[in-house]
């Protein structure tokens, strides 16, 4: 991935250098899950339905760097868009480094365990289906708990 610097997390997002951008990820795998919107509120629905390259036992994509040739609407989360991406959970490390906050206290770059993510109630690790055996995406609309300020 390259080199990282110490405590990188804590700089502002724009000063990140590639590896540490991708490195940032908490990997709740939340933002590889589909969403519905409302047509008439514009409201974003979140599901426990989850992308078919997503490994449902790590929360990380299966083919991660020829993910778009798979699935070709898949978001490339950039600094230029980071804020307009409203459906980001509020614990997402990017949201909350955009708004000039904190990561939480269960983030692998803070407590060095990247298993604190599922264990705060973030990731979607044993909790979600894939998109393959879900049926209709309505069926499956849930609300996801805000694990932003949980303890690891």
């Amino acid at each position: 991935m390259g080199p990282v610097r110490e405590r990188f997390w804590e700089l502002p997002l724009g000063a990140l250098s590639t590896a540490e951008w991708e490195a940032l990820c908490d990997g709740c795998g939340r933002c590889c899950l589909h969403k519905l919107e409302d047509e008439d509120t514009g409201e974003i629905l979140e599901t426990n339905v989850a992308c078919a390259l997503l490994d449902r036992r790590t929360a990380r994509c299966g083919d991660y760097a020829n993910r778009r040739t798979h699935v070709p609407d898949c978001l490339r989360l950039t600094l230029r868009i980071v804020e307009d991406v409203t459906w980001l959970p509020a614990s997402c490390a990017y949201r909350l480094r955009a708004a000039g906050q904190p990561l939480p206290p269960w983030h692998h770059l803070v407590c060095g365990d990247r298993d604190a993510v599922r264990r705060a109630g973030a990731s979607v690790i044993g909790r979600v289906i894939s998109e393959s055996e879900a049926g209709p995406l309505e069926h499956h609309v849930c609300d996801w708990p805000d694990a932003a300020a949980t303890p690891a």
